[in-house]
């Protein structure tokens, strides 16, 4: 059975398993400071929130959100990172994520929750196109640093 809950401070080295294998999907590099600092903000839970499914008792998947301001109405959710197993793909567990990431916007009072992923990402497309709705939107970005 899927559960899904916060982590807590003994789920650190799961949790990082699985972000590391996240950077390494979209081909980048962190520094250790980056793992830090995201960690102490999901501990504390005011900015950035973090959520991990559980399969047996295993962390086998996380997600991480934020809630951010939004200029046409109430505010929105941003669902910045999702992650899943290899070895677990298919069982549920990111559509149990994302449903946990939802109900707990619409608990804040958030209109939507929105994620971006790469064109490429094709096995998590096709669960995407499953619960939410692809609303053609490219993303731009500037690098700062």
């Amino acid at each position: 059975m899927i559960t899904i809950e916060k982590p807590g401070p003994a789920d650190r080295e799961a949790w990082e398993t699985l972000f590391r294998a996240y950077i390494d999907f979209y081909q980048r590099t962190e520094p250790p400071a980056m793992y830090e600092r995201a960690w102490e903000e999901f501990l504390a839970g005011s900015r950035m929130h973090a959520r991990v499914a559980r399969l047996d008792g295993r962390i086998v998947g996380i997600t991480h959100f934020f809630v951010h301001a939004n200029t046409s109405g109430p505010d929105v959710c941003y669902l910045q990172d999702l992650f899943t197993a290899p070895d677990t793909r298919g069982r549920g567990v990111a559509r149990a994520l994302i449903d946990a990431v939802v109900d707990w916007a619409r608990e804040q009072g958030c209109v939507r929750v929105y994620w971006n992923t790469h064109e490429t990402n094709a096995t998590a497309r096709r669960l995407y196109d499953r619960v939410a709705e692809n609303r053609g939107f490219l993303r731009y970005q500037i690098e700062l640093n």
